[in-house]
């Protein structure tokens, strides 16, 4: 299990901007989910070791991006243009093998405790 450190969740109106932070020592591939009340948890993006291809979902592109500071063990996810529908609770998750960028919840081997994320109308 690899130790993951979330931070920068909050409230934030719509069309605003907020950065989260994970911090987590190794060379992993890092990820972004997502998860609301009684519905799954959802891929938003992720990256590689190099910081070489990112994956974003559909639903984010454009407006969020993942970023990361190797130097500080640090994961950034950058969000701008929030919409109330991007309300949910963010949770960071590490990948301890290989270097791909994949979406599936399963893929991932720790995960952070969370941290929420609210955008008012």
């Amino acid at each position: 299990q690899v130790h993951l450190d979330e931070s920068g969740g909050g409230l934030v109106q719509a069309g605003g901007s907020l950065r989260l932070s994970c911090a987590a020592s190794g060379r992993y591939v890092m990820g972004w989910f997502r998860q609301t009340p009684g519905k799954e948890r959802d891929f938003v993006a992720a990256i590689s070791w190099s910081g070489s291809n990112p994956n974003y979902a559909d639903s984010v592109k454009g407006r969020f991006t993942i970023s990361r500071d190797n130097a500080k063990n640090t994961v950034y996810l950058q969000m701008n243009s929030l919409k109330p529908e991007d309300t949910a609770v963010y949770y960071c998750a590490v990948r301890t093998t290989g270097w791909r960028t994949p979406a599936a919840t399963y893929e991932y081997d720790s995960w952070g405790q969370g941290t929420q994320v609210t955008v008012s109308s």
